[in-house]
């Protein structure tokens, strides 16, 4: 009897890969929805909300605390929307006690998360401070992120923005704020990131604070 021809060994499908324009290629997350809008959204442009072990909305700043989580883009007006018309009660199935500082607390650890970031990349030497080192970088176009204090000199922040043309300019922080996160004393006014991991890490958490500053469009 003739033999039957071989079956063709089937190619497995290749992950589903996203590319960001600020940065590496890396694995589509998977999108949720937002309880305010109702709109889909990627896990990195919102913010998860869990209930505490007594019933208290809080939010989950990392994405990985335990129990059925809430997603609303980040925005004030999105938390508020959400909370008037119950979209957490609804999506948590149960209950919620909403503290009255609720907003403060979620631009407070929008604001930490990004200076922690800053911080890391100061640590792992990602990042340079000063004006003469930033512009520096800039001039090299060694750098994905310059970030100014917004109570800095008008002059220096016009300058290494004019620079800083096809990069992200960050100006979400004072002088204070910039030098406590980098572990310095004396004044803070400009940082540069170079370019990689460290860098986009960054720019995603302060995109999320700024996201939560303005109003939704």
């Amino acid at each position: 009897m003739p033999r039957s021809a071989p079956k063709k060994k089937q190619r497995r499908k290749p992950l589903t890969i996203a590319t960001d324009a600020d940065g590496p290629a890396k694995r589509k997350s998977p999108e949720r929805r937002c309880v305010a809008t109702g709109e889909s959204l990627e896990p990195e442009n919102g913010l998860r909300f869990v209930l505490s072990p007594d019933g208290e909305l809080a939010p989950d700043f990392t994405g990985k605390l335990p129990g059925r989580g809430a997603w609303i883009t980040v925005s004030r007006q999105a938390l508020e929307t959400a909370l008037k018309k119950g979209g957490f009660a609804r999506s948590l199935r149960s209950g919620v006690s909403v503290p009255p500082d609720l907003a403060d607390r979620v631009e407070a650890g929008l604001a930490k998360s990004a200076l922690s970031a800053l911080g890391l990349a100061r640590r792992t030497g990602d990042a340079v401070v000063g004006f003469e080192k930033v512009r520096a970088m800039l001039k090299e176009n060694g750098a994905d992120v310059l970030v100014n204090a917004a109570d800095g000199g008008v002059d220096g922040r016009r300058k290494l923005a004019n620079l800083a043309t096809d990069i992200a300019v960050v100006e979400l922080f004072d002088e204070a704020a910039l030098a406590a996160a980098l572990g310095r004393e004396g004044p803070t006014v400009h940082v540069a990131l170079k370019s990689g991991a460290a860098a986009q890490r960054f720019l995603r958490e302060a995109r999320r604070l700024e996201g939560f500053r303005n109003p939704l469009d």
